[in-house]
């Protein structure tokens, strides 16, 4: 990280990325899908309550299996794992976003509200999500939206130790909950090479990854 370029570090309410499972439920269980599922059919409608509460706890594995290996694989291995099967993405995000659902805040509203109060600059969000930030400020701000999948329009998909961008191009560097896989450092590096001199790096991380 360049000397003259500013931090900003933030600790958000701790999500965990532990690869525990539900008693009774396999790995095995969690990464093969139902086949033939459409609206309409049994495994979406006519189940019980235990169903519901199994099916619950299949999702909740499976989610938390997708965390674990983008933890614990390089992110070079985890943008090829999703270019591959992209529904890995999909099933990662849907449950991401029921996890944000209990957070008494959200961090990505922290940075949006950071930066509708700041004169026009040029930001990238790193490991954007859905792009919400991108939606929210784009109007304002020049925003590249990078993450493994280009969930939509305003995406571009690559590994984020790696984006298509020049040496000292953005104002502000954001990464929200993004600082998965075993080469993280790398993408701060990546941060620290399309950032401006004095430009700002925002992090918001689970408490359970930052050193004491």
């Amino acid at each position: 990280m360049l000397a003259s370029k500013k931090s900003e570090a933030r600790q958000e309410p701790q999500t965990g990325s532990g690869g525990d499972l539900p008693r009774g439920v396999s790995k095995a269980d969690t990464v093969n899908k139902p086949s033939g599922a459409s609206k309409g059919s049994p495994q979406q409608t006519g189940l019980s309550t235990l169903q519901k509460k199994m099916q619950q706890k299949l999702k909740g594995a499976r989610f938390r299996w997708i965390n674990e290996a983008m933890y614990t694989e390089t992110g070079a291995h985890t943008f090829k794992m999703v270019q591959a099967d992209p529904s890995i993405f999909e099933e990662y995000h849907q449950g991401f976003a029921a996890q944000v659902q209990k957070w008494p805040v959200n961090p990505v509203d922290i940075f949006i509200g950071q930066l509708q109060g700041r004169s026009r600059a040029v930001v990238a969000d790193l490991g954007c999500g859905e792009a919400a930030l991108s939606a929210a400020v784009g109007a304002q701000h020049t925003v590249h939206s990078f993450d493994l999948v280009a969930h939509n329009e305003r995406i571009t998909a690559c590994n984020i130790a790696d984006v298509p961008l020049p040496d000292e191009s953005v104002d502000v560097a954001i990464f929200s909950l993004a600082l998965m896989g075993t080469d993280f450092i790398k993408f701060v590096r990546e941060a620290s090479r399309i950032l401006r001199t004095g430009g700002e790096l925002k992090i918001a991380e689970v408490v359970s990854r930052i050193a004491d």
